[in-house]
């Protein structure tokens, strides 16, 4: 299950960091997206494609309707290098999912993942 997980992971979110080496990819899952639990997968690697371990990765997700609280989550390293988190979108429409990674030697990285057309069920 983890191999399919991480082959899907590899066509969705993506974004590398320059300043840092650190590629970043990203999955929520279910898809499409609908009210209720997600799950949030993060993959992190090095320039030397190795898995990047020991991060802490703490997620927000943000709906664009004005006066709605931002939920919150953890991602927690399930092998190296791959984090899986929940979060819980309570209503339809567009999501932001920020991702706040600190790696193990204190560099910090952000990233953005849009959720697009989260369904009511």
């Amino acid at each position: 299950m983890a191999a399919a997980a991480l082959a899907f992971l590899a066509g969705c979110h993506g974004a590398a960091g320059q300043a840092s080496g650190i590629t970043m990819e990203s999955e929520v899952l279910p898809q499409p997206a609908r009210v209720g639990p997600a799950s949030v997968g993060v993959k992190l690697s090095g320039v030397d494609k190795r898995p990047v371990t020991g991060a802490r990765i703490e997620l927000e997700g943000d709906t664009s309707h004005p006066g709605m609280a931002p939920v919150f989550g953890e991602a927690r390293e399930t092998e190296p290098g791959y984090y899986r988190g929940r979060l819980e979108f309570s209503m339809a429409g567009d999501w932001v999912v920020l991702l706040h990674v600190t790696l193990a030697n204190g560099t910090v990285l952000q990233r953005q993942v849009e959720v697009e057309g989260v369904r009511s069920h």
